[in-house]
């Protein structure tokens, strides 16, 4: 599982996706998030705005992203 560090409180989903570069843009990631194939902590989200905070955990393509 690969991990990627946050500064703030919160980072939301779609910045996450890139931060973590599985994808290339926010445009990328909100077709990605609204088609159901992003995971937050192991449940389906649609929300590209969904706040992730350390400890949370998001999947695409069976690649899983842990938020310190």
């Amino acid at each position: 599982m690969n991990t990627i560090k946050i500064r703030d409180e919160f980072i939301k989903l779609g910045q996450a996706l890139k931060l973590a570069g599985l994808v290339d843009s926010g445009v990328e990631a909100k077709i990605l998030i609204q088609d159901g194939q992003v995971k937050v902590n192991g449940e389906t989200e649609y929300q590209r705005g969904k706040k992730l905070h350390p400890g949370d955990v998001f999947s695409y393509k069976g690649q899983e992203i842990k938020i310190n």
